[in-house]
């Protein structure tokens, strides 16, 4: 059995994450770390668990964790991760970061997205961005993974294909992307409360995002060119969930079934991508639940345009689920491990 310990678990991401590895036939749950709750059963924070995991959440112990833990998730705020991770590292650990502490190859970049100074840059280069659809090789032998934002997940994965084969006009991409509350976190603000959420919806951080960057950064590499776009991203009015439409426009003129033949080749054999035929396209309600993404597009040949649109579970396959996939890779499991589940629609 895989030993692992969570730190941070009892914030949305961080349950999610519990509530996957508990099922996981070959996950040991040892240390569950809240400073919020230290020494109170995950179960009467989360009555879910009732019956099921009562396990007492703990203080962080540094020490502790790294002799009876083969691998740590750290699902905690930015900013306070790389002041968590780097003890665990050198004390030969392997880690899966779920906050954006260690998805940048820059410091600079990260110090400028996020508005904070990286405590532990030297550490940068040792981490692997954790989107294993693009990252597997390199994702196998590392030891520390940064695992990658909920709308980066949904809009390179979106993008991936037509960029890598210089498809699209990389000056013209915008995303639209609307995200579930809970994409925000578990800590209490005004605009999350019930009556500023239901039944509205509204854009936020526009063109100033931090995951902006994030995406900019992968799809710079897949282009092997600098890559700039326009990101916007809007709350809804619902728990869970990211739908991503994608604009860009394409360099010479493609059909459907283009498109759709360069997409199953570039994500031939992923277990977690699901593509759309014509006249389909994804919903929150086709991924929410699961590890899955879901990937359409349309063709506009009035304007030489192209729209993709993508479906993920902020909270799996943006968040938890993703953690998970990539620790299956690091123990050499089969990537579906304790993930091979529809989404729950209703």
């Amino acid at each position: 059995m895989i030993r692992v310990s969570v730190v941070g678990a009892t914030g949305y991401a961080g349950i999610e994450l519990v509530r996957l590895l508990y099922s996981h036939p070959k996950v040991e749950l040892v240390h569950l770390v809240s400073q919020s709750f230290a020494e109170q059963p995950i179960s009467d924070i989360y009555p879910n668990f009732k019956g099921l995991l009562d396990k007492a959440c703990s203080q962080l112990d540094i020490d502790k964790i790294a002799k009876e833990s083969d691998v740590v998730f750290t699902s905690l705020p930015h900013g306070i991760s790389n002041q968590v991770i780097p003890a665990l590292y050198e004390r030969g650990k392997k880690v899966i970061d779920l906050s954006g502490d260690f998805r940048y190859k820059s410091a600079e970049v990260y110090e400028k997205w996020y508005g904070i100074r990286h405590m532990s840059p030297d550490m940068l280069q040792a981490s692997v961005y954790g989107l294993p659809e693009l990252h597997r090789d390199e994702i196998k032998t590392a030891r520390l993974i940064g695992n990658p934002g909920c709308y980066p997940t949904c809009a390179i994965l979106g993008l991936a294909p037509l960029v890598k084969q210089g498809l699209i006009d990389l000056n013209s991409i915008i995303i639209d992307a609307k995200s579930g509350a809970t994409g925000a976190g578990r800590e209490p603000s005004q605009a999350l409360h019930f009556c500023e959420v239901d039944e509205n919806i509204k854009a936020y951080k526009v063109a100033t995002h931090r995951h902006t960057s994030e995406i900019e950064q992968e799809l710079s590499i897949l282009a092997q060119r600098e890559v700039a776009l326009s990101f916007t991203p809007h709350l809804l009015p619902v728990k869970r969930g990211i739908l991503s439409t994608i604009y860009a426009n394409l360099k010479k003129s493609l059909t459907f079934g283009d498109v759709y033949s360069l997409y199953s080749e570039f994500y031939a054999g992923e277990p977690f991508i699901t593509l759309h035929q014509e006249g389909s396209l994804p919903e929150i309600k086709h991924v929410n639940g699961s590890n899955n993404c879901h990937i359409g597009f349309v063709v506009d040949r009035r304007t030489n345009r192209i729209i993709v649109v993508a479906a993920i579970d902020n909270l799996i396959k943006g968040a938890g689920g993703q953690a998970v996939q990539n620790m299956n890779i690091l123990f050499d499991l089969d990537e579906t491990t304790g993930l091979r589940n529809p989404g729950w629609y209703l």
